[in-house]
């Protein structure tokens, strides 16, 4: 049986995905740039925004070509910061965009710079 939400996380209206997730997604657009190669290794780099973020990475809409697997770079549009990730979801193209979800090769629960996180976000402290 899954866990119950929060006070705070139903106050916020942030859902949990007990299945897979290692943290709680959160709808948040953000502008980002993706750089890398493409299936054919040419050189891309391509301007959009998340769809959904969460502290291990993000899913978001691209129209380059891209296949699970393969490593990109995302940089937050605002803050110039950037990291590298893989591509663990490559959906298929729907009106020239593919659903991509990504994880970050190293967890980086502040990168999307959200002043109120869930719970589950925090880094343990060592």
């Amino acid at each position: 049986m899954p866990a119950p939400l929060t006070t705070t996380q139903q106050e916020r209206g942030w859902t949990a995905d007990v299945g897979r997730r290692r943290s709680m997604r959160v709808l948040l657009s953000v502008p980002v740039i993706v750089h890398g190669k493409t299936r054919d290794q040419r050189d891309f780099h391509e301007e959009t925004r998340t769809l959904v973020v969460n502290a291990h990475g993000a899913l978001l809409s691209v129209a380059t070509p891209l296949a699970a697997g393969q490593r990109i770079t995302i940089e937050h549009k605002l803050t110039q910061e950037t990291l590298d990730c893989r591509i663990i979801y490559a959906g298929n193209p729907q009106g020239g965009k593919s659903q991509m979800g990504v994880e970050f090769v190293s967890p980086s629960p502040t990168f999307w710079r959200i002043d109120f996180p869930p719970d589950d976000w925090v880094a343990p402290e060592n």
